[in-house]
């Protein structure tokens, strides 16, 4: 029997590399064999530290997730592999997959995309956050000549910034606490701002995207929304709260807030766009090489279990890539 190893998250903060069996390979399914994979640290660190809401085992069991929340169970949701027996015509292609961190894997042949050949498979692990990242400019209904801004400057805050500038007259003003961040912003075609230089300044946005999942940041968000502007909450507490200052400008303004989660496609366009079509375009637009500078570091697969928690406690963490070979 072919073997495989995965990481396992055993207990609260306490990863492990389990090695199981590999059944024969089913009719439609493919055998891949990893090469690169992402750590997704917001959604994984509530993972770890066992913090997933019971009311939400459901909606966050990952595409082929093995055990069950809280512990132990296999999460993770990026994977580029090459495929390495099966039907479907793709032996030998680089294809990314929504998997758990596993060397060697099963998967049915529908839920995987070739990687485009402009795209290499090292950034193609950026796919699900920027899937995530489209999910939320569909949602925040971005329109050219908007003045865009996103509150916080984590990996899909990025992602979100870098695609809103993208549209045609926007102007993007990325803020976080962070002035390291200002540099890779502007390098994205982005302003930057510390939140002070934001709330200082004229708050006319027309959208506001919230990323930081923080109290601070949400109030920041209504800080700088214009008179009835539309503020996107792209954040996931888990089972923490945020406080939202619902007094002052909030209602003076008439704003709104709506949330955004990428588990649906947004319902203007859900009746054209199956996931597979919103992951295929969220690889095609990985093709601009300075996205290669959200990859914050690196780590062999053979030493994962032993640095993954670490990796998740460093708030510097944008897109930490998984070696396999």
């Amino acid at each position: 029997m072919t073997t495989s190893r995965a990481l396992w998250l055993t207990g609260i903060r306490r990863a492990e590399l389990k090695q199981s069996g590999l059944a024969p390979l089913a009719e439609n399914e493919l055998l891949i064999e990893s090469r690169f994979g992402a750590i997704s640290r917001g959604t994984e660190s509530l993972v770890a530290e066992g913090s997933v809401p019971v009311s939400e085992y459901g909606n966050m069991r990952a595409p082929l997730q093995d055990g069950e929340f809280p512990f132990p169970v296999k999460y993770g949701y990026a994977v580029v592999g090459t495929v390495k027996a099966g039907g479907a015509g793709l032996v030998g292609e680089t294809v990314f997959c929504l998997h758990p961190h596993q060397d060697l894997i099963h998967v049915p042949a529908a839920m995987v995309i070739p990687v485009p050949a402009d795209v290499p498979a090292a950034r193609a692990v950026l796919a699900a956050n920027m899937e995530t990242a489209l999910n939320g400019i569909w949602d925040a209904g971005i329109l050219a000549g908007d003045k865009v801004t996103v509150v916080g400057g984590g990996l899909v805050g990025l992602l979100v910034a870098f695609l809103s500038a993208k549209v045609p007259g926007t102007q993007v003003t990325l803020i976080d606490v962070n002035p390291d961040r200002r540099t890779l912003t502007e390098k994205l075609g982005c302003r930057f701002a510390l939140p002070e230089e934001a709330q200082a300044s004229a708050c006319d946005s027309d959208v506001v995207i919230h990323a930081s999942a923080s109290s601070e940041g949400l109030a920041t968000a209504i800080a700088v929304a214009g008179f009835e502007a539309r503020i996107v909450e792209m954040s996931w507490f888990g089972e923490g709260t945020s406080a939202v200052p619902l007094g002052g400008r909030f209602h003076s303004h008439r704003l709104s807030i709506i949330g955004s989660q990428v588990g649906h496609v947004p319902a203007l366009r859900r009746a054209r766009w199956p996931l597979s079509r919103r992951l295929e375009t969220a690889l095609a637009l990985l093709n601009d090489d300075r996205l290669d500078d959200l990859v914050s570091g690196e780590t062999a697969f053979d030493d994962l279990a032993g640095r993954y928690i670490g990796i998740l406690s460093d708030p510097d963490t944008l897109c930490h890539r998984i070696r396999y070979c």
